[in-house]
């Protein structure tokens, strides 16, 4: 079990270094400057821990950016985006969502 949730942990911190399938909520978009270095934030995010990464599975982030508190999360989706996807399923397509906390 401790391998199979280090093998997601991976492919989750190698999918946020690729800025694929990206989508940020109307709070983000209307709300945060630079979206670029927001973006890179979350790339390099390494901040994991008990509290905030209780399955130790690096799919969800909180921190600070331009004084204003965001969360991002990774889900699994099947390869046409109808259903969750096993995310150790190699036909696992992820996505990342970045949102205002007060959004969540």
């Amino acid at each position: 079990m401790e391998t199979q949730t280090q093998d997601i942990a991976k492919l989750n911190d190698r999918f946020r270094g690729m800025c694929l399938d990206v989508y940020y909520t109307t709070g983000v978009l209307h709300g945060i400057m630079d979206l670029v270095g927001l973006s890179r934030v979350i790339e390099n995010f390494n901040g994991f821990n008990k509290d905030n990464d209780p399955y130790g599975e690096h799919d969800f982030g909180s921190l600070t950016f331009e004084k204003k508190k965001i969360f991002w999360k990774i889900d699994y989706y099947d390869q046409k985006m109808k259903a969750w996807c096993d995310p150790l399923d190699e036909a696992c397509r992820r996505t990342l969502t970045i949102m205002l906390a007060d959004e969540y």
